[in-house]
C-alpha cells in the first residue's frame, strides 16, 4: 500500500486536510492546512491530483509544491489558496497525519521526530527565509481575525488627553487601511475585477 506524505485529518472533526506548512516561523506548533471538502470539484481534484504525484511526495512541504502549480484555470495554487481563504491555521496537536489508511500520528508527534532525526528543535523546521518569495509570505502572514483583535484590545487602553487617544485611533486606522490596500492588491495581481461595460 502506498505512502502518503502531507495527508491528515482534523483530530476532533475526522475532516480531511492536506497539510501545506507542517510547521511556522515563530511557531512550530502551529501548522497551515488546506480543508479539501468544500473546494470546488476541479480544484479538490487538482490538488488531490498534485498530493499523490511524485512532485508532492518528493516535497519537504507541501506548499512548496503547491507554489509550482497551477489550477485549470491557471492560477497558481498557493497564492489562490491564500487569497481565498483556504489556507487553515491550525495546532499541530490538532492533526492527524493519515499517510496509509488505518494509520495516524499526531502531526506534533511527526514534527518532534523529524527534528531529532535531522537534529534540530521543532522551531527550526519551518522553510528557511531563502526559500521562494510565495511561500515564505504565505507562511508568515497574520491571520486578519489576529489583526482586528490585536487593534481592538490595543484600543482598550487610557489616555492621558483625548489627543493622544485621537492620534492612536489615527494610527491604528491608516495600518488597517495599509493593509487593506495591501490585501486589496494582491486579489488584483491573483484575478482582475472584471469591469462594467
Amino acid at each position: 500500500m502506498q505512502s502518503l506524505k502531507h495527508v491528515g485529518r482534523i483530530k476532533d472533526t475526522g475532516k480531511k486536510v492536506l497539510v501545506a506548512f507542517r510547521t511556522l516561523p515563530g511557531d512550530a506548533y502551529s501548522a497551515l492546512v488546506v480543508p479539501t471538502e468544500n473546494l470546488p470539484d476541479e480544484y479538490h481534484n487538482a490538488i488531490i491530483n498534485l498530493v499523490e504525484s511524485p512532485a508532492a511526495q518528493q516535497s519537504y512541504e507541501f506548499a512548496e509544491a503547491l507554489d509550482r502549480t497551477q489550477f485549470p484555470d491557471g492560477s497558481r495554487m498557493l497564492p489562490f489558496l491564500h487569497a481565498n481563504g483556504r489556507l487553515v491555521k491550525v495546532s499541530t496537536a490538532q492533526v492527524e497525519m493519515t499517510p496509509v489508511i488505518g494509520t495516524s500520528v499526531l502531526l506534533s508527534e511527526l514534527n518532534q521526530l523529524i527534528a531529532e532525526q535531522r537534529g534540530v528543535a521543532v522551531d527550526d523546521l519551518h522553510i528557511k527565509p531563502d526559500s521562494q518569495d510565495v511561500v515564505q509570505e504565505v507562511a508568515t502572514a497574520k491571520d486578519i481575525s489576529e489583526t482586528t483583535t490585536s487593534v481592538a484590545s490595543e484600543s482598550d487602553q487610557t489616555f492621558a488627553t483625548p489627543e493622544s487617544e485621537a492620534k492612536f485611533h489615527r494610527s491604528q486606522a491608516d495600518k488597517l487601511a495599509k493593509q487593506a490596500a495591501e490585501f486589496r492588491r494582491k486579489a488584483e495581481e491573483l484575478v482582475p475585477t472584471k469591469k462594467a461595460k
